[in-house]
């Protein structure tokens, strides 16, 4: 038997933890707040009771892939049914219509780089390696391998 405080979880939480995930998004710290715990402890129980770990896995795993097709469906353009309501000479007039969200370029970008961020990312590595070897005796400049002389010519145009 180990040594140390009992635990305070629950074979509940399992449960508990997954629906909290799945229907409002919680984080392992908004979880610590509802069992009144440390988010550590989250923690621990996620590495000590594998059936809290993967519930919290697949709550969260169900809101990510909510927010993925939406996000998807931003970056490409979608239609939708909506009512729109009028008002026509004091009398309320309800229309069925179709309501069309054309694609966004913001969404496409960021699908982009999260999901292939090798061709997408901003930022460009450019590796160089250059053998420079400039000698300097009293504040003058005394000799310059070719290289570094080419480099010091187009500082002085």
């Amino acid at each position: 038997m180990p040594n140390g405080r009992p635990t305070l979880y629950k074979s509940e939480y399992a449960d508990k933890a997954r629906k909290l995930c799945e229907k409002h998004g919680f984080t392992d710290k908004d979880l610590a707040e509802v069992f009144d715990v440390d988010e550590s402890t989250v923690n621990n129980w996620k590495v000590g009771h594998p059936e809290f770990l993967e519930s919290i896995k697949e709550g969260k795993s169900f809101r990510d892939s909510n927010v993925e097709r939406s996000l998807y469906e931003r970056a490409m353009g979608y239609t939708h049914p909506e009512e729109k309501i009028f008002s026509n000479q004091g009398e309320i007039v309800r229309a069925e219509t179709t309501k069309h969200y054309p694609p966004d370029p913001t969404a496409m970008i960021f699908w982009l780089k999260n999901r292939q961020p090798a061709k997408w990312r901003d930022k460009v590595e450019v590796e160089a390696h250059h053998d420079i070897q400039i000698v300097w005796q009293d504040d003058h400049l005394i000799d310059v391998t070719p290289e570094a002389k080419q480099i010091e010519d187009v500082k002085s145009d």
